[in-house]
């Protein structure tokens, strides 16, 4: 400039949150169990959601995807309210949901359970692809569900919401009751499927290993928000952190 003042450009600004949930309560019958959960994820992260059982993990992701119908505050998907849409809706925008108890049809083989769900926007990954993601399944694609051990389940389940299209997806205590050689496992999946562009909620207790696949940390107690912790100041805040989950 001719004063010598040098020319003044705004900051870039930060992308949009591919979810942002805003002062989310939610209730089961009567009993109020979410306060106000505040949280942000953005396209190609990892988070966990960390926090003792009944903090309220589970309920914020049934409050996501619409199967808890007793909802109030926001959740934006990609720029758009889904706080009033139901949950066939909700997974057409193209989020997955893996649920604890993994819901395998025990009768159907794996590659029929992988065939099961519909495919609800483009960029579902073929069968094939997904067998490729999971060597132990692909060995196993014949057998019926009931003839897999629970690692392999939490597998096929993941695997399933990967046909979907789904871009969002969430985890729900993914290596509960898993031996560690098959956490492992899981955890190589979700860093394989972050490098594949997907953004992961990912609810644990297993904080040691949230810190192998995660980018931040939002720790819930009583179903709030009480803590954002980077994954890179997860050492620095290990006393903090066995306070919160009673460990």
């Amino acid at each position: 400039m001719a004063d010598g003042t040098p020319p003044h450009h705004p900051a870039a600004e930060a992308p949009a949150p591919l979810l942002a949930v805003r002062d989310l309560h939610a209730w089961y019958g009567e009993s109020h169990v979410l306060h106000g959960m505040d949280f942000e994820v953005r396209a190609g992260e990892v988070v966990t959601l960390l926090g003792r059982n009944g903090a309220g993990k589970t309920t914020t992701m049934k409050s996501i995807i619409g199967v808890l119908p007793q909802r109030r505050g926001s959740i934006m998907f990609e720029g758009r309210e889904t706080i009033g849409l139901p949950s066939r809706r909700i997974a057409r925008l193209g989020i997955g949901y893996c649920p604890e108890e993994r819901g395998i049809f025990a009768s159907l083989s794996v590659r029929e359970n992988l065939m099961l769900p519909p495919v609800v926007k483009p960029g579902g990954l073929p069968v094939e692809d997904i067998l490729a993601l999971f060597p132990n399944l692909k060995e196993r694609a014949a057998s019926q569900g009931t003839k897999l051990s629970g690692g392999e389940q939490q597998m096929l389940a993941i695997g399933r919401i990967l046909r979907t299209g789904a871009n969002l997806l969430l985890l729900d205590e993914p290596t509960e009751g898993l031996a560690p050689v098959i956490i492992g496992e899981i955890g190589r999946t979700i860093a394989a499927l972050k490098r594949r562009g997907f953004t992961i909620i990912l609810v644990e207790q297993n904080f040691r290993f949230a810190a192998t696949v995660a980018d931040r940390h939002y720790v819930v107690e009583q179903g709030r928000i009480v803590d954002r912790i980077a994954n890179a100041d997860l050492e620095a805040n290990i006393d903090k952190l066995h306070a919160y989950l009673g460990v």
